[in-house]
């Protein structure tokens, strides 16, 4: 019988329990949107992240119109101790909101600031993962200096722990002071004198185009990047399928198996905002996966480490397979001994 059949049981008497076959019309497919209605972070670097997703949107489908709805977080709003209000989710609880609340279609994120110790919020899932952008972390500073010429003392503006116990580790004569806002807040800050010298994402610069300041692009040898770091995430409502289905075609491959393996490797962790934990997933040309990660004492005098190659295996399966390996070496009792 084909997929496209029902079962019917007819006829009275005799007839009673006949058995026939009658077609059934196939659902109809839910149309394509023609407006979408995107949600973000309010500052400059997140709109300017939106706009490369609209023009992705504009080069595959030229008839959609987009529209831009902004929002301020808690992250952008509090510059103290991010953990005093909610960690990372801090920068992604009123753009879930307005997506669940169906004031926007759509919203964009940086998978850094998504957290991985609990699912996304019911009812929304992850259509596209566009292709990574650099993840490395940049230097300015005003006199031109590199990292390794910077003498003792140097005042580094970073909040990030994750930056602040890789120097400690191998910089340990340079000075961290905390530092939030964004990117173009902190250059303001670092021209007004708050720090000597400044720490920030070379793909963030490169979205707000300020590449211009930059002294010496770090390697990720010197500075392992964040769980996510340089990926954009397009979240949707589950039951927008014919949404999912056209986002979809923004998705970069090698990014959503990148991506897979770094976010089960947090997940298997279970970090906190306290925790200083880096690494990157690499997926090769012809089809190899690699993940390097670390994990830290914020002091910098411990660094557990562990790099696996996957081939062409599962990506959670990786990230999981990493996340064992540091957890053997005593990643657990470190990522409890952290207060947050």
């Amino acid at each position: 019988m084909s997929a496209g059949a029902r079962i019917l049981r007819v006829g009275t008497g005799a007839r009673a329990g006949r058995t026939i076959v009658a077609p059934m019309s196939a659902p109809e497919p839910a149309a394509a949107p023609e407006r979408i209605r995107i949600v973000s972070r309010d500052s400059p670097m997140a709109l300017a992240q939106v706009e490369r997703v609209r023009a992705e949107l504009r080069a595959l489908h030229p008839h959609i119109t987009t529209e831009v709805v902004p929002v301020k977080t808690t992250g952008d709003k509090w510059m103290g101790d991010l953990s005093q209000v909610e960690g990372k989710g801090a920068f992604t609880k009123e753009v879930d909101a307005a997506l669940l609340a169906g004031e926007a279609d759509l919203a964009v994120h940086c998978v850094k600031d998504v957290p991985a110790d609990r699912p996304l919020p019911a009812g929304t899932v992850f259509a596209a993962f566009l292709k990574r952008d650099d993840v490395r972390d940049a230097l300015i500073h005003p006199g031109g200096l590199t990292l390794d010429e910077l003498p003792p003392g140097t005042r580094i503006g970073t909040s990030s722990v994750r930056r602040v116990a890789q120097l400690a580790a191998s910089h340990p004569h340079l000075e961290c002071v905390p530092m939030r806002g964004n990117a173009n807040r902190r250059l303001e800050k670092l021209a007004a004198g708050d720090a000597d010298a400044l720490l920030l994402a070379v793909s963030g610069l490169e979205r707000i185009g300020r590449t211009d300041v930059i002294t010496e692009v770090l390697s990720t040898d010197t500075m392992c990047p964040p769980i996510g770091a340089g990926i954009l995430a397009l979240q949707c409502r589950e039951g927008d399928t014919a949404l999912i289905d056209l986002i979809s075609d923004l998705g970069d491959p090698a990014t959503y198996r990148e991506v897979t393996a770094e976010r089960m490797f947090l997940h298997v962790l279970q970090g906190h905002c306290n925790s200083p934990i880096a690494g990157y997933a690499k997926a090769e040309r012809g089809g190899d996966l690699s993940l390097r990660a670390c994990v830290f004492t914020p002091d910098g005098k411990t660094v557990l480490n562990a790099h696996e190659w996957a081939g062409r295996l599962d990506p959670a399966t990786l990230g999981t397979s990493v996340a064992v390996a540091l957890l053997r070496q005593g990643a657990r009792e470190l990522i409890d001994g952290i207060a947050h």
